[in-house]
């Protein structure tokens, strides 16, 4: 089985787990460096755009990447080559990085447009409002500040208060990083898709064969659901897959100009 691998995807998969190996055991002070901060937190770096997708917040997250690089990249290496396969693979890593945060910059604005909000005219209800739309970043006991201010809205020891929750709200979510491969990875889908559309996959859950062109929709389908469903307690970042489907479509309909059979 790991002789049917190809040099390119060899050589990723290789690198990528060594990193995870590195960074979980040996130096995991490192992950805080390579991963993908939002650009005006004080922890990003440019050098982020690249590293973040060498970077897994555990083994199952880099086994469901590597898994998916390990079955879809050799045929797509040997059917684009070395070169291509590297370039998908890179680009549509890089280039999802780009355009999530891209997004996180729009989340972002929102965000300290409604903490601006409550600065101008702080009121329970808006307190309230904004503890709804990030519940799952305040603790149980958020609740009885509520009642206490809603019965008190003029005392200032209390809008401080929501102020320093507000501004350590937005402390943590400036600081959330993104990493993983997940963005490449999806990249590699939608171009085994387009080459290969009527390639007959098994699943393992449920156990049943399906096309690959239905894999992938069902995968591009769920994702921009995921996105418009906005769950805050989500922590995947589903913006990025949707990046890495787009960039890797665009990428082969580029190269598929110039060929006229798929299978």
């Amino acid at each position: 089985m790991f002789r049917n691998l190809t040099p390119v995807v060899k050589n990723l998969l290789l690198i990528t787990v060594g990193v995870y190996v590195i960074t979980a055991f040996l130096m995991p002070q490192l992950k805080s460096i390579f991963a993908l901060y939002y650009v005006n937190s004080s922890r990003f770096l440019p050098f982020q755009f690249l590293t973040y997708m060498f970077m897994h917040a555990d083994f199952w997250h880099l086994f469901s990447n590597m898994f998916g690089l390990f079955i879809f990249g050799p045929l797509l290496e040997e059917f684009l080559g070395p070169k291509k396969i590297l370039i998908l693979w890179m680009v549509c890593g890089v280039g999802s990085g780009l355009l999530y945060s891209g997004y996180t910059s729009f989340k972002m604005h929102q965000l300290d447009n409604k903490i601006s909000a409550f600065y101008e005219n702080p009121s329970p209800e808006l307190f309230s409002d904004f503890v709804k739309d990030n519940k799952h970043f305040f603790k149980s006991g958020v609740y009885d500040f509520i009642d206490a201010y809603s019965r008190n809205p003029s005392d200032s020891g209390l809008i401080q208060r929501a102020k320093e929750n507000l501004n350590g709200i937005r402390d943590i979510q400036v600081n959330i990083p993104m990493v993983g491969a997940s963005g490449a990875l999806f990249g590699v889908l939608i171009a085994f898709g387009m080459l290969f559309p009527n390639t007959q996959l098994f699943l393992l859950f449920p156990p049943m064969p399906v096309k690959a062109k239905y894999l992938v929709l069902f995968y591009g389908l769920y994702t921009l659901y995921a996105i418009l469903n906005n769950n805050p307690g989500d922590n995947v970042a589903h913006f990025a897959h949707l990046s890495g489907l787009v960039i890797g479509a665009g990428l082969v309909y580029y190269w598929k100009k110039s060929r006229k059979n798929f299978y």
